[in-house]
């Protein structure tokens, strides 16, 4: 048996700016972060990526993974490459702009590459796979083919799917068509939806928060979970849906990784056999810990 959760992704070098105004570097990447906090949350996870062969920035990235307890053995390295950058601005808000640099990076070809029957192994042998808009957005259209092959053998297995919309038109290059057409081969697939509410009103051009629980209700998933900031959240399971409010309010410092720890909040208690409304609670008290420090990975002390 493997993983209870592997996490699939890209995990990239973060330029943040210091309170100094100079940059320092950590390391983080959407499905990265939330698994690293569910391993912080106990739950056995690993992460499938690939990285660079022999850069000090690749092996910064495994050491870092291997510290917080994720397992790497789905982790591909391939020589003479380096892993994606980004750099965040953040606002006087806490609200923040992201700059990339990864166009060549490994993570873009995972499905791709001569080892990927390693990270189709490890899908199949985990009780959930986690992934996200970001990830799709990142593959070719062979490198889709593959994954979304590898998803469905994995369901056949009895591998659940949890997947977070995060859209980001920048990945999409304006190509909002293709954005959909390729949201609609993947949602249907999925156990547990974890989107972000101005995330599908962007995406689908859908107008209230309603409109987009009746559009995702449409694509099958058992559970949805919809974030709407500080309108709290809306949660639909079992036929029924409820409300959760959003609870102690905080003025945030960078609401970098907010979205990815509650995701790991709410998916490591749901997996502990919390009900949905406790593992709203549990996702929201972790996100609040988590934008009141700078960068995507806050100090375990700091949690």
């Amino acid at each position: 048996m493997g993983v209870r959760v592997l996490s699939i992704g890209e995990c990239m070098i973060e330029l943040f700016k210091t309170s100094l105004g100079s940059y320092a570097i950590q390391y983080g990447g959407d499905t990265f972060n939330t698994a690293v906090y569910l391993a912080r949350e106990g739950v056995k996870t690993g992460y499938a990526t690939a990285l660079g062969g022999d850069d000090p920035f690749s092996g910064a990235i495994v050491s870092l993974a291997q510290v917080e307890g994720l397992s790497t053995d789905a982790v591909l390295r391939v020589p003479s490459r380096l892993p994606g950058l980004y750099a965040i601005e953040t606002d006087s808000a806490g609200e923040r702009r992201f700059f990339y640099w990864r166009q060549n990076a490994p993570a873009r070809e995972l499905f791709e590459l001569e080892e990927s029957v390693r990270i189709e192994a490890a899908m199949e042998s985990a009780e959930w796979i986690y992934f996200s808009g970001i990830t799709l957005g990142i593959y070719s259209d062979a490198g889709l083919e593959r994954f979304e092959a590898a998803l469905r053998r994995a369901r056949q297995a009895g591998t659940k799917i949890a997947f977070d919309g995060n859209y980001r038109p920048a990945l999409w290059a304006g190509d909002t068509e293709r954005a959909r057409s390729v949201f609609r081969r993947f949602l249907p697939l999925a156990t547990l939806l974890l989107p972000s509410c101005d995330d599908e009103k962007l995406l689908w051009e859908l107008d209230s928060d309603g409109d987009v629980m009746a559009a995702l209700q449409d694509f099958g998933a058992e559970e949805i979970v919809l974030k709407r900031g500080d309108a709290g959240v809306l949660v639909r399971h079992g036929g029924a849906e409820s409300e959760v409010p959003i609870g102690e309010k905080v003025v945030p410092v960078d609401t970098t990784a907010a979205g990815d720890s509650f995701n790991a909040a709410y998916l490591a208690a749901r997996l502990q056999d919390a009900e949905p409304e406790a593992a709203v609670a549990r996702g929201q008290a972790l996100a609040r810990r988590v934008i009141m420090v700078r960068g995507a990975l806050i100090p375990r002390e700091a949690a």
